[in-house]
């Protein structure tokens, strides 16, 4: 396993909508956001995974991607130390199953669960 802790802010969210295109208001617009259900800003899902897919790059460096399936029970924000995680989980050849998963540090409440097949160079 290897885990990390991050804590990411509005302008990690503002960068990342700007990158990916994602401008959805709850990620970026605090007044609207604060009228949700979520009372403020939230991470967007693909950023929480970049993260992750770069442990992945780092502990596994060439591989590339195969499968992926995602979920994102609770809200990441802003602000919050997060710990992540990728576990391997099985090897078959060149080609591994990881577990993947972002929780928040205060509560442990996780905010990102999923798996990634990865295939080695």
């Amino acid at each position: 396993m290897v885990k990390i802790e991050r804590t990411l802010h509005q302008p990690d969210f503002d960068l990342f909508a700007k990158i990916s295109g994602d401008n959805n208001p709850i990620h970026v617009d605090a007044e609207f956001s604060a009228r949700t259900r979520f009372g403020r800003t939230v991470s967007h899902g693909m950023l929480l995974y970049t993260i992750l897919w770069g442990m992945v790059q780092k502990q596994y460096p060439g591989a590339r991607q195969a499968s992926q399936n995602l979920m994102f029970p609770n809200p990441a924000y802003a602000d919050e130390p997060l710990d992540f995680e990728v576990t391997e989980i099985s090897s078959d050849g060149n080609r591994r199953r990881l577990a993947t998963k972002a929780s928040r540090k205060h509560d442990g409440a996780v905010v990102l669960d999923g798996e990634t097949e990865i295939v080695l160079p």
